[in-house]
């Protein structure tokens, strides 16, 4: 009799033990199809947009060179401290693009779908409110870009000295527009601003074809201007 409540008890642990690892490995069975499940929801779920710099096909050898040389040695980026100033007078703008300014323009030519000329009155540097529109619009479209550009000039009415001055408060007035309405705690380190007065890279007819902010474009109401475009090359 004790041979046989042995064997029983030794039963009714084998049927226990047995069970107890069927239902952990259906349990195991059920985690796996769970997560599997979650797994794949989570792939089809939309993914969020992350901002980070595209280089995209114009970013070219030559046009990284000269758009780091002008960062850095305008004072727009200190290689130091990566902490930014507020822009770079003509004589040395040319001196740092180390080129004519028709090639200087050049290197912007394949940013026109990016882009846009925010034109002023003669003299003034005020904006009105189609160029606060074509401005928002433009910086709006950031896509991960890093670097934003303000390049004004002036027309070559008045002199050099006044020229230069009033393509300075142009630039100005830009970046102030962009703080009041953008308030970007990143504003100081992502805008460049040179500006060019009459001496340098004067605008073409063929920029009359670009997004702008006013339909005059006589040679001197393309140059009463200021470019500005997002740069999405890797620098």
């Amino acid at each position: 009799m004790l041979a046989i409540a042995r064997l029983g008890a030794l039963g009714v642990c084998f049927a226990f033990t047995t069970i107890a690892t069927l239902s952990w490995v259906g349990s195991a069975k059920d985690r796996v199809a769970e997560e599997s499940a979650a797994t794949t929801a989570e792939s089809q779920r939309p993914k969020r947009a992350v901002a980070a710099p595209a280089d995209v096909q114009y970013c070219t050898i030559e046009l990284k060179r000269i758009l780091r040389r002008v960062l850095k040695s305008c004072g727009l980026l200190d290689s130091a401290t990566g902490e930014t100033a507020r822009g770079c007078q003509p004589v040395d703008a040319k001196k740092v693009a180390t080129m004519s300014g028709d090639d200087f323009n050049a290197l912007f030519l394949p940013m026109k779908q990016r882009a846009g000329i925010i034109q002023f009155d003669k003299g003034l540097a005020e904006l009105d409110e189609a160029d606060k529109a074509l401005l928002d619009k433009v910086f709006a479209d950031q896509r991960g870009a890093s670097y934003f550009f303000i390049v004004s000039r002036a027309s070559p009415e008045g002199s050099i000295e006044t020229n230069r001055d009033l393509s300075q408060a142009r630039a100005e007035s830009l970046m102030a527009h962009l703080r009041t309405t953008f308030k970007d705690p990143d504003l100081e380190k992502e805008v460049g601003l040179l500006w060019l007065g009459e001496e340098y890279a004067q605008l073409s007819a063929e920029f009359c074809q670009w997004d702008r902010s006013s339909e005059a474009c006589e040679p001197a109401d393309i140059n009463r201007s200021a470019f500005v475009a997002w740069i999405d090359c890797h620098l």
